[in-house]
Formats: C-alpha cells, structure tokens, sequence
C-alpha cells in the first residue's frame, strides 16, 4: 500500500512527504488533518515490517471519538487495506500488521506512565490536551518521526519549545484543505466571522488565537457520576441536518451538579431518539426537558410514552440560565466529549469594536442548551457556594503573532 492507494488531501500529501523531525499541523475546525495523518501512518506501517506506530490522546474517550474513530473509518473504506491488517483487538484497540507491524492507540496518565515502551512513529493528537512532559518521555523513545495535530486556541508547550527550531516543520490548514467536507459545514465554520472574528481565526483559519470571553469556567472532568448522586432530570436539543440532536443527563450532589453526555448526532427523527434514548438507559419516568420551540417533536415523543416537558422560556431565560448555571460546579464526565468541546468554545459575542456583548454565540451550543433547559425547569436560584476555577485547557496567552507561521 502506498500513496497512491488513497483519495487524499493536499495535508496528506505534505505529511507523507515530510523529511521533518517532527511535523507539526496546526489547523482549524474539519481542516482533515487528523485523517490525513493517520493515512500517512497506514502506510508507514505498510511499506516496512516491524514498524511500532504508537497514536497518543490525553484520555480514551477522546481516542475513542476522535482519532480511533477516524482511523476504523479509513480501514473499513479500504479493501487494499483490509488485505494487509491481519486483526484489529478491539480490547488493546490495536491494528496489527502481516508484515508485524503495528498502530496503537494509548493514553498516559504522566510522565512516569509515558516510559513505558519504544516505537519508530509517535502521532500526538490534539496535543493542547496533553502534558509537555508526557510529550517529552515520548518523543525521547521514538527513532523516525513525530506527527502533532491540535486546534490553536492559544499558545501553549508546542509554541514555546517547538515551533521554530530544527527539524520541525509547521503546517497551518483549514477546512477549506479538506475536499471531503460538505458545503453545510464550510458555511457554519465561515458564519462564526459575523459574530466573532476572534474565534473565526482560529477555527477557520487555522490562526493561534486567544479565546477571550468564555461563558463557563466553573467545570472540571470527572470519571463518572457519583452512586449516590440524584438524577436532576434529563435535557434534549432537538437537532436534523445540519445541527446535532443532543442529550444530557443532570445530577446533583452536594450542592454540585454532574453532567452526562449521552448522545449527539445528526439526522435523528423522532423515532431515532425514542431508540436512543432506549439505549442509553433513559427511563420512561425521567422527565426530560425539551427545546419548546418544538411542540411538535415533544408531542410526538410523548406518544411513544416518553416523560417530555417544554423548557420555561421567557425574557432574557438564557442569561438566566447561565446565571444559574454559574453558580455551581460542574463535573462533567470524562467520556462527555462533545460537551467539553461545547464548554471551551461557548463565549459571549463581541460587538464590532471586539467589546463583549451580553448574548451568547449560538453555534456549538447543542448539548449546553439541554443544560440550560434545565437549569430553567429544575434548578434553584442559590445552591451551595462553590470555588470558582479556571477552565482546564486554556490558559490566558496573548494573540500569537500571526507573521510566525507559513500557510500551505
């Protein structure tokens, strides 16, 4: 299997012909380059037997939703590539070779954890997620090549002790690089100008940028929700074709609230949640707070004997809503990816002189309305005082100097 093998991207093609010690690919939202790179590792792993590709993420979930994910759709299309894996351990989440070689997807608790094993190719996926020093145990035990990817919310280790030195090469990318990409989505990414310029630097074109004004940064990531904690109830936006329908559940616990994603796709009718609501263990008893605007679907899940009540709504109900919110800590499970991803994105809008306005940006807000539904329906005003703290990815660097980078 070779390059040719593929109907690939420009970042494919940059990538696989890196002589680079390590290849940073610096991109904004659908820019691909996840895909492109785990094509390159395809076929390393192809041409040379006894190879150890070794893909990295700061935790399962993330691998499971992201790079895993991405790398068993690239394997499931490729009928010359199912020749050539001899099995995919699902348990190890392992892809191993004829020719012995392997691609394995792991995480690392620290740096002492990061010592363990060798290997020729190192893939950190969304490094802004994980430690320089995990980084720098890695990169000590790996011989040919590093490949990074990351969305460039801010500076963070990659800034300060990569970019720039020898032997690494910086690609920038958007999604306009990905020619797999529907119109739909190119037009949501490139609307995020109008309503805040600052963010659209970074996640439509691929820009280091500093993300100001984020709404929520009373949330930590737990492991799961606690046995004895009370199930508040459960929250639903309702979403089709361009949108996602998303689902939470809601506990509480000592004046705390713990959050549950439990699903979040697009193309769902109403007869699609009702099954998904199913698996998901939901019972027909919990109520489920619902996006009023849509009397229609509540009553259609109502008929097939769900729970659903419409979220009060009203003057100002989604400042309100964050208010409440504000006012507790919020655990969210560690397996909730998308709603994390919702939570470091969610800021308020800038008028044109970039001064914060008092709305919120109504994009990626799929799983945080559910959230808000029911701080509306169900929450009291004055929980237990909680500490505030700083949102766990992103730090207050200032705009990277934009002239430091090279654009394909």
């Amino acid at each position: 299997m070779n390059v040719n093998d593929y109907e690939a991207s420009v970042l494919f093609r940059r990538n696989y012909a890196s002589a680079a010690q390590v290849v940073i690919n610096q991109g904004g939202t659908s820019s691909g380059k996840t895909y492109a790179i785990e094509q390159v590792l395809f076929c390393l792993a192809c041409e040379k037997e006894k190879q150890v590709i070794t893909v990295v993420g700061q935790d399962i979930p993330n691998l499971k939703a992201g790079a895993l994910r991405d790398a068993l759709s690239l394997y499931n299309k490729s009928s010359q590539l199912k020749k050539l894996v001899k099995n995919f351990n699902k348990t190890d989440r392992i892809f191993e070779f004829y020719n012995e070689s392997i691609i394995e997807f792991k995480s690392y608790a620290n740096g002492q954890d990061a010592k363990s094993g060798k290997r020729d190719y190192l893939f950190i996926n969304e490094a802004n997620g994980i430690e320089w020093n995990i980084y720098t145990e890695l990169a000590l035990r790996t011989k040919a090549r590093i490949f990074i990817d990351y969305n460039p919310n801010t500076e963070f280790w990659v800034h300060d002790n990569l970019i720039g030195k020898p032997g690494v090469e910086l690609i920038i990318s958007d999604y306009r690089h990905n020619p797999f990409l529907d119109k739909a989505m190119g037009h949501k990414i490139e609307s995020i100008k109008a309503t805040n310029p600052e963010l659209w630097k970074v996640y439509a074109r691929g820009l280091t940028g500093k993300i100001s004004g984020l709404i929520f940064t009373n949330w930590y990531v737990c492991d799961s929700i606690p046995a004895d904690a009370k199930l508040v109830a459960a929250g639903l936006d309702f979403g089709f074709t361009n949108d996602q329908t998303g689902c939470i559940e809601v506990y509480q616990q000592n004046g705390e609230l713990w959050i549950d994603e439990l699903f979040y796709e697009t193309g769902l009718t109403n007869k699609d949640i009702a099954v998904k609501l199913t698996t998901n263990g939901v019972s027909k008893k919990t109520e489920i707070v619902a996006d009023s605007a849509e009397p229609k679907s509540i009553e259609e899940l109502k008929r097939l004997g769900w729970y659903v009540t419409g979220a009060k709504k009203g003057a100002d109900s989604i400042n309100n809503s964050i208010d409440i919110l504000k006012r507790y800590k919020l655990n969210i499970t560690r397996r909730s990816i998308n709603l994390r991803t919702e939570l470091g994105r969610y800021k308020w809008k800038v008028d044109r002189s970039g001064k914060p306005m008092n709305e919120p940006v109504d994009t990626w807000n799929h799983l945080i309305d559910p959230l808000r539904y029911i701080a509306l329906n169900k929450l009291k005003i004055k929980p237990a005082t909680t500490r505030r703290s700083r949102l766990p990815y992103l730090d207050n660097h200032s705009l990277n100097n934009l002239t430091d980078f090279i654009n394909i």
